[in-house]
């Protein structure tokens, strides 16, 4: 099936079989027939990579990713849209989908069964809700992929490629940044979505590093003064760190100093390297 960025197709298919769209799963379909090639072609997967697919909704962008792919599996929650999904991607033989929830299924097991041997990507159109819980868990689980590319609301997708030290970055910015190199590919306009949401959207990659983008004497204590000092991020860090992390305000003052960063400064004004020493400074007090 070839129309489903039509509209009368989608409504047409979606009333033959009795799907309703679900508010609590984010569901908004995509309708623009340039984004799905677009994502798919800049996922960076190639004819002997496979694709895992997260949220594939009625089978628009698993079927671009089955035409550059290997093979692709997609992991569906919602059971009510499997009939239609065997409908839609009826003609795409290297395609899987598999039933669950990708924030509770195993998923280095299921790379490892479905493929053995072979370079990964995942891409997805995440449904808001989920965007960084499942973004972090891809990363912190440190999965054997090349690049997780992902459709994101647009200002999720420039705090999450926010560089360390820029205004804009956050905590999650510092962690994303730890693991991988993100960028924002490109936008997508609101009215690409049935039915519409209130935001535009962003696709952004992140390329995977093959080592952190620093080495660190403790990554749980980094992880935990990073979200520390973010936590408060219009304090200075000699008061949010202290608060943060329940350390008196003497003993962060002295970590600062061995850092040579100033305990006035904020969390957002300092490097993922600045960070990293502050915590390493940090280390053998906690």
């Amino acid at each position: 099936m070839s129309e489903l960025s039509n509209i009368a197709v989608v409504r047409n298919l979606l009333e033959k079989h009795g799907f309703h769209f679900s508010k609590s799963l984010g569901q908004n379909f995509l309708i623009n027939p340039s984004v799905c090639p677009k994502m798919a072609e800049q996922c960076g997967a190639g004819k002997e990579w496979g694709v895992l697919e997260i949220g594939p909704g009625i089978g628009v962008l698993t079927m671009e990713l089955s035409k550059v792919a290997g093979k692709v599996v997609s992991i569906e929650l919602d059971q009510r849209l499997f009939p239609v999904l065997e409908e839609t991607l009826s003609e795409c033989s290297n395609v899987k989908i598999l039933p669950g929830d990708a924030m509770r299924l195993d998923l280095k097991e299921i790379l490892e069964k479905e493929f053995p041997g072979m370079p990964v990507a995942i891409c997805a159109n995440l449904p808001y809700y989920i965007t960084s819980p499942l973004i972090m868990r891809l990363l912190e689980e440190k999965l054997p992929v090349q690049t997780i590319t992902v459709m994101v609301q647009k200002e999720a997708a420039e705090r999450l490629c926010a560089p360390p030290g820029s205004r804009a970055c956050g905590a999650v910015s510092m962690a994303v940044q730890y693991y991988a190199r993100p960028e924002v590919l490109f936008s997508v306009s609101r009215g690409s979505f049935m039915p519409a949401p209130n935001v535009d959207s962003a696709v952004i990659r992140l390329n995977i590093r093959k080592e952190p983008a620093v080495s660190l004497k403790d990554e749980k204590l980094f992880f935990k003064v990073v979200k520390a000092a973010f936590g408060q991020r219009r304090k200075t860090l000699g008061n949010s760190l202290s608060a943060g992390l329940s350390l008196p305000k003497e003993q962060i003052l002295a970590a600062c100093e061995e850092a040579k960063i100033a305990p006035t400064a904020r969390a957002e004004q300092l490097t993922m390297e600045e960070m990293a020493r502050l915590a390493d400074s940090l280390c053998r007090d906690t």
